[in-house]
């Protein structure tokens, strides 16, 4: 039976990419050892981490002003590090400001407030409402909601909340009254290389690697280049952006089996067709899962607004959640894992990231339906 992961993450990893991994294990290139007992400063894992680097410009079209980071500590450490590096220290830096749309920006909010002040950081827009749902985000600010501060020291945002499934699924439009002079951070942790995007449109791009890009363990961070040297100098070197960025991530030992692992993924994406065919695979693969959503008569619901469905995380709930347990429980059997829902939230949720097939997809589609029409 072939067995299906949807796990939020850390996620499944494509096939082909673990085989190669697995050929690879002992013996790289005929290096005489594996990647993970190599120097990373010797010239085999130079020219891992180079090539690596060079696909990941490739796939996203990033310009020449901007530096790409493998950096550790997860998306939670950008958190901290990303205020510390553009407001903490700065006289007469002006607040940043924050759009909460989910668990992860809301703990990003809190975060700077906690290292650089409470009037360090102050929230524009949050679309949480915990009347209509628990710890409810079901949608994006409208544009009217949206003022942002044009003395910004920055903007902030997550573009797609992994817990809640809501996407930013048009940047144009929604960052169009983002004032000139105010640049944009985005914590793309779960959705980063599964479509399009333009990096221009932002000053900053922090993401986890455990969704779309490799094993948990790396951090990717991707800065333009006029936003390096704001740093206090009391700040450790190692979050010190650009201190990291002067010695090509390497200030110390950087995780260097994540950062190879990350380099095969970007490959197997190149050899697919690259972002544009991974985003023609994923819109199916969450039109397929929506559409059995929405249509079983009820049976089952997604609460989030369908302007900013998720792509990649789709939350969604049983009728009746006295079947939850007998849900997962048959789902497991059918050899889909990981469907259980964030403890926050509760219900089911479907991660389908760029390494699950669409017949991944239509194997929990054909489940849902079967299941639903069991209990009719």
């Amino acid at each position: 039976m072939r067995l299906w992961n949807f796990s939020a993450g850390p996620a499944a990893l494509p096939a082909e990419v673990l085989e190669q991994v697995q050929d690879e294990m002992l013996d790289w290139q005929g290096a005489g050892c594996g990647v993970m007992e190599m120097s990373h400063r010797g010239k085999e894992f130079t020219s891992i981490a180079q090539r690596a680097e060079a696909d990941l410009r490739e796939l996203m079209g990033i310009p020449a002003n901007y530096k790409v980071l493998f950096l550790q500590g997860g998306a939670t450490q950008q958190f901290a590090q990303v205020p510390l590096n553009l407001l903490a220290g700065v006289q007469d830096k002006q607040p940043a400001d924050y759009i909460v749309t989910g668990s992860w920006s809301k703990k990003a909010f809190k975060e700077t407030q906690r290292v650089c002040g409470e009037t360090a950081a102050r929230c524009i827009a949050s679309t949480e409402d915990k009347a209509a749902v628990a710890d409810g985000f079901t949608r994006l600010p409208a544009s009217a909601e949206l003022q942002v501060n044009a003395d910004a020291a920055y903007l902030h945002l997550c573009t797609n909340e992994t817990i809640h499934g809501v996407e930013l699924l048009d940047e144009a439009a929604f960052l169009a009254g983002v004032p000139t002079g105010v640049p944009v951070v985005a914590d793309m942790s779960s959705h980063i290389l599964s479509r399009p995007m333009d990096v221009s449109r932002y000053g900053l791009i922090y993401a986890g690697a455990q969704k779309n890009i490799g094993p948990s363990g790396l951090t990717l961070v991707i800065v333009r280049e006029d936003l390096l040297g704001k740093a206090p100098a009391s700040l450790p070197t190692v979050l010190d952006y650009a201190v990291m960025a002067e010695n090509a991530s390497m200030l110390n030992t950087p995780p260097t089996f994540a950062i190879y692992v990350a380099g095969l993924v970007f490959q197997w994406l190149k050899r697919i067709g690259g972002i544009n065919e991974m985003a023609r695979i994923n819109a199916e693969k969450a039109r397929l899962l929506y559409a059995a959503i929405d249509g079983s008569d009820g049976f089952y619901r997604n609460p989030v607004d369908p302007a900013c469905r998720s792509q990649m995380n789709v939350p969604f709930t049983l009728r009746d959640a006295a079947l939850d347990a007998e849900f997962l429980a048959g789902a497991k059997e059918a050899g889909l894992l990981a469907l259980k829902g964030h403890k926050s939230v509760g219900g089911m949720r479907a991660s389908i990231y760029n390494a699950m097939p669409l017949d991944g997809v239509r194997a929990l589609v054909a489940y849902m339906d079967a299941f639903a029409k069991s209990r009719a």
